[in-house]
């Protein structure tokens, strides 16, 4: 029954895979029975997993599968498990599992049902586990992959490799750490590229279509992603893709959510409603929510697109500082909690204060801010409490 699956998975681990693994490689334990690796497309999931087949491939017997293959979609993935550990199989990945329709409900009983097979899946960004029918949420380990960041994208363009820094190393010890790593490299050299096109693993091999590439992806994820995991009607697709327009020409504090409403004729309630979607499939980040997800219906503070590669696909001159904004709110948002503060643009953990701004950048307005910090553009080097914004492309 699945011995095409089998030839073609065998093909597939045939091919060279990328030597360089993304930070999240080492972190995760592939010794739980159900894993689950979700992040926007094209951030390098599938080769992840791949990466890991590679590595056992000689001492486990393992299945990879796509969710939209027909076979699958005939047989369905509970059957193709079954099956493959009846003849052995130990390790079971399935790629795209948000493609197949009340996949969770076949994940929970192949859990439940197969105590010797391992699985692990990829999965849109927008997949929400916690909340899907099958309660998954006991039961699978979540891991979620960002896209690159400034240091990864250091290492594949340099072959060097740089030590992620911690968010308190950076505000205690920068000057120092700064002057590591320019000893190695003019951080400079490279950040205007990483701002533009450097987010996604594919640059390496599409940097003459890199462009044309995340525009196709991005509007896969609005097109057919979201649709597929929400119920969106087809006309409101345009909405989507009209508020990412009007978001990447606006600065963060200019939105206007009643202008924005009659732009994309949608209700209040309809547009914070999509705009959850949006966040959730990783195109858009919300400051200030009182909820998280796409049940918010409270006015966000603060609108950023995810990061700064996708201005190139959604609007043509950009803010100067915007771009920084978003830049320093996608390098620390990945292990740390950020919201929109009284004073300043951002505050992390509920502790930090931070003013993101130019190599002239003053502390007035973080005068009545506690642990208050500038985070200044065009400068290799800080002093105090003034550090260098590349340096928080280093935090994973």
């Amino acid at each position: 029954m699945i011995e095409q699956l089998q030839l073609l998975s065998s093909q597939i681990l045939a091919q060279k895979v990328p030597q360089y693994k993304r930070f999240l490689f080492n972190t995760i334990d592939f010794n739980e029975r159900l894993i689950g690796i979700l992040g926007s497309r094209g951030v390098g999931k599938t080769t992840l997993l791949l990466q890991y087949l590679h590595s056992i491939f000689e001492e486990k017997k393992a299945l990879y599968i796509m969710a939209d293959h027909p076979l699958v979609v005939e047989l369905g993935v509970f059957n193709i498990a079954d099956e493959f550990q009846k003849r052995g199989g130990e390790v079971l990945i399935v790629d795209e599992i948000h493609k197949i329709k009340n996949f969770e409900i076949d994940l929970k009983l192949i859990h439940d049902s197969f105590f010797s097979l391992n699985v692990a899946f990829t999965g849109s960004n927008a997949v929400a586990i916690d909340n899907a029918k099958a309660d998954l949420s006991r039961r699978v380990a979540i891991y979620r992959l960002p896209v690159l960041s400034f240091r990864e994208f250091l290492e594949l363009e340099t072959n060097k490799t740089f030590e992620a820094l911690s968010l308190n190393e950076i505000i205690e010890n920068h000057t120092v750490l700064a002057t590591k790593i320019l000893s190695k490299i003019k951080p400079f050299a490279y950040f205007e590229k990483y701002l533009k096109s450097g987010a996604y693993p594919f640059f390496l091999t599409s940097q003459n279509s890199y462009i044309q590439k995340l525009l196709s992806s991005s509007m896969q994820v609005l097109e057919t992603d979201l649709p597929m995991i929400y119920t969106i009607d087809h006309d409101k697709i345009n909405s989507l893709k009209k508020m990412m327009i009007m978001l990447c020409q606006s600065e963060p504090y200019d939105i206007n959510i009643s202008k924005l409403c009659g732009a994309v004729e949608l209700n209040q309630r309809t547009l914070y409603k999509y705009l959850g979607i949006l966040q959730s499939a990783g195109l858009i980040r919300m400051l200030g929510a009182k909820s998280n997800g796409v049940s918010i219906i409270s006015k966000p503070q603060k609108l950023y697109l995810d990061n700064t590669n996708l201005f190139s696909i959604f609007c043509d001159a950009p803010k100067m500082g915007t771009i920084r904004e978003t830049f320093f709110a996608s390098s620390v948002a990945y292990e740390h909690t950020i919201n929109y503060p009284k004073s300043g643009d951002f505050i992390l953990d509920e502790k930090y204060t931070f003013e993101i701004g130019g190599k002239d950048k003053n502390f007035k307005q973080l005068k009545d801010a506690h642990n208050g910090y500038v985070v200044a553009d065009d400068i290799e080097i800080g002093m105090d409490k003034k550090i260098p914004l590349w340096l928080f492309g280093f935090i994973y």
